[in-house]
């Protein structure tokens, strides 16, 4: 009898053991994710929307069901910041609050324009279930606890329509169809609207704890982590992008071990990326080897290869940041 309780006994401690191990999270090499650094890039998302990357640190992770990142499709990884200084311009926000997050027919706000007025963020904009009535509200922008971007309204103006607050604007109706997640990214907190930078910008979609936001020289600059204690790889380059570590896809090729670097050819101004169309700035660039089977990848921006054509840099690209 008592051997029967020690072996149940030890059946116990193994199932337990067992199971502590299955919820362990688990880690990079089997998670498949590949490790980024960026810096100086302006990312494009569309020929509208960019983000300045003056510094970034995190990894490519798989999504989607795939097994690893793949260029050739964006819907296959996000991208998991741990630490970074983004800027987005008041002009690329408001394209993408009109072409992305704003979109749905039944979508209480459209013709959205954001500036900014010293150390306030404004928003000028219709409200469509009131006859596209137009309003302009203001705000100090902060971080919140959630890792999110507050924007804290102490100013509203609407035509003929009294208000004493953002829910007075917007109403019972408008607000509650944004708490139902009909529009991405976006969420209404009393007098504040709350903006998730994971869900308000296009694929990739990006995540990662916005820890404080500021206003400057026309750009919204959000820091991430503490870029400060982030153990930076050093990179001799000014403007690149580099990826390490499992398994990643471009084109025909697949790198085990990735060690890629995509470089500016032209470190004068930022790097100027576009996912979408890689491959054209790889074919008017050029490749090289490194002795540890590495690749470089040297591109040039993407703007130049069409200067000719009305594409050019997105209006408004936020301007670097220092």
């Amino acid at each position: 009898m008592g051997i029967f309780r020690l072996l149940i006994s030890l059946l116990a401690l193994a199932a337990t053991a067992l199971a502590a191990a299955q919820n362990q999270p688990a880690n990079d090499s089997e998670r498949g994710a590949v490790h980024a650094q960026m810096r100086n890039v302006l990312y494009r998302f569309s020929p509208e929307i960019a983000v300045f990357i003056r510094r970034l640190g995190g990894e490519l992770v798989p999504a989607g069901g795939a097994s690893l990142p793949i260029f050739d499709d964006k819907r296959t990884f996000n991208l998991k910041i741990d630490a970074a200084e983004i800027a987005i311009s008041t002009q690329a926000l408001t394209s993408t609050l009109n072409s992305y997050v704003f979109t749905a027919k039944d979508a209480p706000l459209n013709d959205i324009s954001v500036a900014i007025d010293k150390d306030r963020l404004q928003i000028k904009g219709k409200l469509h279930n009131k006859g596209d009535l137009g309003f302009e509200c203001e705000g100090h922008l902060s971080a919140t606890e959630q890792g999110k971007i507050r924007l804290h309204v102490e100013k509203i103006r609407a035509l003929h329509l009294p208000v004493k607050g953002l829910m007075d604007l917007l109403g019972v109706d408008v607000a509650d169809l944004i708490k139902t997640g009909k529009v991405r990214g976006v969420e209404v907190e009393k007098d504040d609207l709350i903006l998730d930078p994971a869900l308000i910008l296009p694929p990739p979609h990006i995540s990662g704890r916005v820890t404080s936001v500021r206003l400057e020289n026309g750009n919204v600059v959000q820091v991430l982590g503490d870029p400060e204690k982030y153990p930076w790889e050093k990179v001799a380059e000014k403007n690149y992008m580099a990826y390490r570590g499992n398994r990643l896809r471009f084109g025909k090729l697949t790198m085990d071990n990735a060690d890629m670097m995509l470089i500016d050819t032209t470190p004068a101004d930022p790097f100027d990326f576009y996912l979408d169309h890689y491959v054209e700035q790889l074919v008017a660039g050029y490749t090289k080897n490194t002795p540890q089977n590495g690749l470089r990848v040297f591109m040039p921006d993407y703007a130049k290869l069409h200067r000719s054509q009305s594409a050019g840099r997105p209006a408004g690209q936020p301007r670097h940041v220092k």
